[in-house]
């Protein structure tokens, strides 16, 4: 607590003004949620295959209305439930030692996005009896909501069980990072900090958990650590460390 206050009242003197990081969060929980809305989302995808069967009708809408509207929440659905995937990555990530499992842990928001739209993008190209300006409309939008939810759900940045235990080992103490930055570090005054309005500060571990899944690499410089995945080394060498400790 004393630490904390410190680092309040240096910020208050000299840069950036600094605020709390969020609790982590329960990746449990937010797993759960994700599913929930991903099973809303194929629900939803099997409402808009309905309407084109011609087996549910909304008098009040329009087929091409009716289309769009649930294809609109299919990809509202897959977008939230995958940032909580994601969210629930970075507090409880997959090991990297099984590159397959580890792909598919960290991009399950994208398959879920192609069983979301793929599926209906086919029937309504096979379909001979919807209209074919309503086909070209329907497909194009299915089409656009399927890069724009794989896109959303792939994780650029994600990090392995090695990285988060390295991590952590290494650095007993405050981070800091950035609004729209990518990477944590340990000084405040850290150059590529100069331009910053205002921090965040916190272990490391919420630091993963807000995405900032890299060690500053003029830090690590700074600090002599060699453990930790930087903005300017690759992932190897963590696992490499944390295989010798085990």
């Amino acid at each position: 607590m004393a630490e904390t206050k410190k680092k309040k009242l240096v910020a208050a003197e000299g840069a950036a003004p600094m605020k709390p990081a969020k609790p982590v969060g329960n990746a449990g929980g937010l797993r759960a949620g994700a599913i929930i809305l991903w099973l809303l989302a194929i629900g939803f995808e099997v409402l808009a295959l309905l309407v084109v069967l011609g087996k549910v009708d909304l008098k009040f809408m329009s087929q091409m209305t009716q289309l769009l509207v649930f294809l609109g929440l299919d990809l509202v659905c897959v977008i939230i439930g995958s940032q909580l995937w994601k969210k629930a990555n970075h507090i409880r990530p997959a090991s990297r030692k099984n590159a397959f499992t580890f792909w598919l842990w960290n991009n399950m928001g994208v398959v879920v996005a192609c069983i979301a739209f793929v599926p209906i993008i086919v029937i309504m190209l096979t379909n001979k009896d919807l209209d074919k300006k309503t086909k070209v409309i329907a497909v194009v939008a299915a089409i656009i909501a399927l890069l724009i939810g794989g896109v959303a759900s792939y994780d650029f940045n994600p990090v392995s069980l090695e990285e988060q235990t390295a991590a952590i080992n290494a650095i007993d103490g405050t981070v800091y990072w950035s609004r729209f930055g990518k990477v944590y570090h340990t000084h405040d005054d850290c150059q590529a900090l100069n331009r910053t309005e205002e921090l965040t500060y916190g272990s490391v571990d919420q630091a993963i958990a807000a995405g900032r899944t890299r060690l500053c690499k003029f830090c690590a410089n700074r600090d002599d650590i060699t453990d930790v995945v930087t903005d300017g080394r690759v992932e190897e060498a963590v696992i490499d460390t944390v295989d010798d400790a085990a």
